[in-house]
Order: structure tokens, then C-alpha cells, then sequence
């Protein structure tokens, strides 16, 4: 299974071949526009599901699936985590998939990283060792100290119980927080990279074959300030 995350900078029928072209089978997407928008026609070719939160018919996430994958809501879905969004996958296999855009909020327990913590607390019993969590984070362990409840740590250590860990970290062997591949350049300076998009999976997903990259600054800069990161050859 192929599985990208990108954070597209919105205008998102303009940019789609360039993920579209690298045959995933899910895309989890930030600062998506309404399925609405596109000339489906003409765009996104033989995408099976494609489930868009938003508030915003031209910036929610969207959540396309492809190929032998299927997608479906799943009903206990919650809209006070707006942008955490619990996922059937059906199919080839089936699991749940947490795709996520961590957003700001004017309380700072529910804002970026807590969000994820708030919603992982209550979606506690979809939670299980083939799940995956994919998406534009906005958070890395670089900030634990400044948050006391729900950092980005303490999200880590909550998922390692079900034995689900960065994929990234997991294959380049890095530390959370000491990460050598930016995922966002802010504001598209170069001078300024961030980690802060992940895909988490049990080891179990995990085989020899298992890659993960993360796109290049001189390759998609001009279409965002986030750079996709792709994993390939995750176990069904």
C-alpha cells in the first residue's frame, strides 16, 4: 500500500497530478478544496471515495482513495476534533486511519498538537496496532515544553502503547525532534524548516520493502510550503 500526505497550500486541482501521478492508493490532503470544485471528469482520475471536513468549501482536508482501497466515515466521527478524522479502510485490508490537519484553536489544550491528544484520548477504542495516523501534524517534539498536558511527546508515547510509531523515525533511525528531512519550510524560506508532517503505523506494517520520502524543496516549493511525504509498501 501507498499512502501520501500533503499539506498542497490549497488550489488543490491545480497541483493534483503531481501526487496523482505517483499511483497512492489513500491521499490524505490539507487545504483541500470541495470535491465541489473539480471537474471530476477531467481531474482526479478513477479515485474510488473522496471524503472532504471543512468549513471552508476551498480549504477543509480531503481524503481520496484509489485503486483496491475504499474509504467510509466512521460513525462515531466527532466534529469537536473538526480535523482529526476517523477512517474505515476497506478492501485490500481493513483498519482504521486517522487523517489529520492539527489546527489552531483559542484554547490552547484543543490548539495544534492537543488537538491530536484530545482526540486520541477519545477515540481511544478505534485505537488498535494496525491503525494508521496520517497528516500535517503541526507540531514537533521541539515544543514539548511548552505544553505540560498532551505534547508532542506525550502523543508519541501514547501510541507507542498500541506499538504504533513514526514511520519516518522508525526507518531513518532519528529522534523526534533531531530530524534531518524539514517536511514544511515556512512561509517557502529555505532558512527556516520545520518537521511536522508523520505517518504512524504498527511495526507490524513495517517490512523490508517499506520505504518512506519525504518530497524535495527544489521540487515543490513552487507548489507548497509543505513537502508530501510518501510511504510505499506498507504491510496490508
Amino acid at each position: 500500500m501507498k499512502i501520501i500526505s500533503w499539506n498542497c497550500n490549497m488550489a488543490f486541482r491545480k497541483k493534483w497530478n503531481a501526487v496523482v501521478e505517483l499511483n497512492p492508493d489513500i491521499l490524505v490532503i490539507q487545504e483541500c478544496e470541495h470535491e465541489s470544485k473539480y471537474k471530476l471528469d477531467q481531474l482526479i482520475p478513477d479515485y474510488n471515495e473522496f471524503i472532504w471536513i471543512g468549513e471552508n468549501l476551498n480549504k477543509g482536508i480531503g481524503i481520496i482513495s484509489f485503486n483496491n482501497y475504499h474509504i467510509d466515515l466512521l460513525p462515531n466521527y466527532s466534529d469537536d476534533f473538526k480535523y482529526i478524522i476517523p477512517l474505515e479502510v476497506t478492501g485490500v485490508s481493513t483498519f482504521n486511519l486517522f487523517a489529520i490537519w492539527a489546527m489552531p484553536h483559542k484554547t490552547k489544550l484543543k490548539s495544534y498538537v492537543g488537538q491530536i491528544w484530545n482526540a486520541l484520548n477519545y477515540y481511544h477504542s478505534e485505537i488498535n496496532a494496525s491503525s494508521l495516523l496520517v497528516g500535517d501534524w503541526n507540531s514537533n517534539a521541539i515544543w514539548n515544553h511548552e505544553r505540560k498536558i498532551g505534547n508532542h511527546g506525550q502523543v508519541v508515547d501514547f501510541l507507542e502503547e498500541f506499538g504504533i510509531r513514526s514511520i519516518y523515525h522508525e526507518l531513518r533511525k532519528e529522534e523526534h525532534g533531531d530530524e534531518l528531512e524539514p517536511t514544511l519550510f515556512l512561509l517557502k524560506n529555505k532558512e527556516k524548516p520545520y518537521h511536522m508532517d508523520y505517518c504512524f503505523a504498527s511495526k507490524d506494517k513495517i517490512t523490508e520493502k517499506t520505504t518512506v520520502r519525504v518530497g524535495k524543496y527544489e521540487d515543490w516549493i513552487h507548489l507548497s510550503d509543505h513537502m508530501p511525504v510518501i510511504v510505499d509498501h506498507l504491510e496490508n
